[in-house]
């Protein structure tokens, strides 16, 4: 089955957040969207259901037992770090040729779309060697870019599509999940970046869903 990447212009953007969206609109389309976030960061076991994966999993009604937060989340640091940052402190080390075997099993044995949430954005270090853009670019899957509406965000967005075009990365759309301190509309600022790309834009309103994730689900 088709497999995408949920990547994101930075920290904090909204990365699970979207990907968990996605798989409730799945499950409501009668539509099974899984999800894997292979490389974690601040992980802390006492409150795995509060981490990224946990989100996940509780997504596709998973419990987050220390089993099911190792299948979808091998590799977990628990500094609040960049992977290689995080790897260096802890010993660990993320293996690149290991994490793409791992997304290519999870996305062979998927039985609908599968969802590859990134970690930090899209030039974030895995190790001293590869960035999460090397990643998806290996993997050979679109990108779904997520992004926020604060001030400064058009940038952000734009110098994140274009480091993605440069490695031959398709754009599969950008998400704009609205930011907490939004300086205008999220419509606005869409419209802002519809005059220099020409992917689809999608528009997540902060307080409500109205219907964005079951649109773009339904075209996974």
């Amino acid at each position: 089955m088709a497999s995408y990447f949920i990547t994101a212009t930075g920290t904090g953007a909204g990365k699970t957040y979207v990907t968990a969206g996605l798989i409730k609109a799945g499950r409501e389309l009668k539509k099974e969207i899984a999800a894997i976030k292979p490389v974690m960061s601040g992980y802390d076991p006492a409150e795995a259901a509060e981490s990224d994966a946990g989100i996940l999993l509780e997504a596709m009604g998973r419990p987050a037992t220390p089993n099911n937060v190792a299948t979808i989340s091998p590799w977990r640091f628990t500094a609040p770090l960049s992977p290689d940052m995080a790897g260096v402190r802890e010993g660990k080390r993320v293996g690149f040729d290991d994490l793409l075997t791992f997304c290519k099993a999870a996305g062979a044995a998927a039985r609908g779309p599968l969802l590859i949430e990134g970690v930090g954005g899209v030039a974030v270090p895995l190790n001293d060697d590869m960035l999460v853009a090397d990643w998806i670019a290996a993997l050979k899957i679109p990108a779904l870019l997520v992004g926020g509406t604060y001030l400064g965000s058009i940038s952000h967005t734009l110098s994140a599509l274009g480091f993605l075009v440069q490695q031959n990365i398709k754009i599969a759309g950008v998400v704009l999940s609205e930011s907490p301190a939004s300086p205008v509309l999220p419509e606005e600022t869409a419209a802002t970046l519809e005059r220099f790309i020409t992917c689809p834009i999608h528009i997540i309103p902060r307080d409500f869903d109205d219907g964005t994730f079951r649109k773009i689900a339904a075209r996974l």
